[in-house]
């Protein structure tokens, strides 16, 4: 077994006034997600009990939310994208969201009423697809800005989708940045970004209000409380919605709330390390296969709800998200195979290696992962980069 390196470090931060909680709750996710209900496209995604594995690498259930299957887009981030669009609508228009289903957004009365307006934002892939969907939905101009070093089928999957799309030889905090200065030059120009700034925290709460149906979906399928919950950190916006709508789902008695990133964008990480509360910003090329996580600095709302409830945090090499992506595809024939993608499979990358590694076995221990566990992932994308998921998991390529 090939070793990889990670890293572990326990949520000893400061807590706050933990403001943003009651905002993840179930009765303000459940209004996103009657949102997303009233589109015909919309259908729960499916939570792979996956007993053989969970029995091979001695705990009591593993359940795995597979979101390649989200409205035909390979990923779940059209959740935030769609519902964060209609929520500022609905307040640009004086509407409650209750009354923007998605007949009435498509509606040509609704397109007259609303006029022209721009949509950017700036993504690795699946954020954008997201947002260039909803602004195709709606009849309205989407522009999306791309890191260095995004694939081309990423590229070519937004523009399909209508958007203009542009490659920048920016990192992906950059082009945020570029984005948010190029939303300035448009009359009705509006920047759907899921990391928050001060001033800008309206959308990227919305967004992590969309995201956290997911959550909503996999604790109903999920049955019974899991003991640990184990979730993947770009800027921090899905990873804080699913903490926070399970810290406020069981209040008195959360799961273990684990905060998976890439070593080379691991913001959070050193944040954790750093001890004080106070933010840390990764900076360079953060040079990662798990695109969808390689960001360095984090959303406010999300470390805001890592500090008060996250257990601990995990930083790992790109060797974790390649073990991650073949166990799920070539898993045991008594169980669902399921495609993961990059930023998908890292959290069950973690996890697993924290089980078979003896060298790890201090942080099983601290997390207390045995035959008692219920543990809860997330796979956020399918094959969003079907060359290199092949080259993962046909061709036995490795990266670090």
């Amino acid at each position: 077994m090939k070793t990889i390196n990670l890293k572990y470090i326990a949520n000893h931060l400061p807590k706050t006034d933990d403001p943003y909680l009651h905002l993840m709750s179930k009765e303000e996710v459940t209004i996103a997600r009657n949102f997303h209900r009233s589109f015909p496209q919309y259908k729960e995604t499916p939570l792979q009990d996956l007993k053989k594995m969970a029995e091979y690498l001695g705990v009591g259930r593993i359940c795995v939310k597979d979101e390649s299957w989200r409205y035909g887009l390979n990923s779940f981030k059209v959740l935030g994208g769609a519902y964060s669009i209609a929520k500022y609508l609905a307040k640009e228009m004086g509407r409650d969201i209750k009354d923007l289903p998605y007949s009435v957004l498509k509606s040509e009365e609704f397109r007259k009423e609303l006029g022209s307006a721009t949509f950017i934002s700036a993504t690795d892939g699946n954020h954008g697809r997201g947002v260039a969907w909803t602004a195709r939905e709606l009849g309205q101009r989407c522009i999306i800005l791309m890191p260095k070093g995004t694939s081309q089928s990423r590229f070519d999957n937004i523009k399909a989708l209508g958007a203009e799309v542009t490659i920048e030889d920016l990192n992906y905090d950059e082009c945020v940045r570029k984005a948010s200065t190029l939303a300035d030059q448009y009359e009705h120009g509006v920047i759907v970004q899921d990391t928050s700034w001060e001033g800008y925290e309206d959308i990227p709460l919305w967004i992590m209000q969309g995201y956290a149906v997911m959550a909503d979906e996999a604790a109903e399928q999920y049955g019974e409380r899991p003991t640990h919950v184990f979730v993947q950190a770009g800027v921090g916006a899905m990873a804080g919605s699913a903490v926070g709508y399970f810290a406020s789902l069981y209040p008195d008695n959360p799961p273990k709330m684990i905060v998976v990133e890439p070593n080379k964008a691991d913001c959070m990480f050193r944040g954790a390390q750093r001890g004080d509360g106070e933010k840390v910003v990764v900076t360079g090329d953060m040079d990662s296969i798990m695109a969808g996580l390689a960001c360095g600095e984090p959303c406010e709302l999300g470390w805001d709800l890592f500090k008060n409830h996250a257990t601990g945090f995990v930083s790992a090499d790109d060797l974790m998200t390649c073990r991650g992506m073949r166990m799920l595809a070539a898993n045991f024939k008594e169980d669902p195979h399921i495609v993961s993608g990059e930023s998908g499979a890292a959290t069950f990358g973690a996890f697993a290696s924290i089980m078979l590694e003896d060298s790890l076995k201090d942080v099983r221990d601290e997390l207390e992962l045995g035959p008692d566990s219920k543990v809860l992932f997330f796979s956020t994308e399918g094959d969003t980069d079907p060359v290199r998921w092949k080259n993962i998991i046909w061709e036995g390529v490795d990266y670090r």
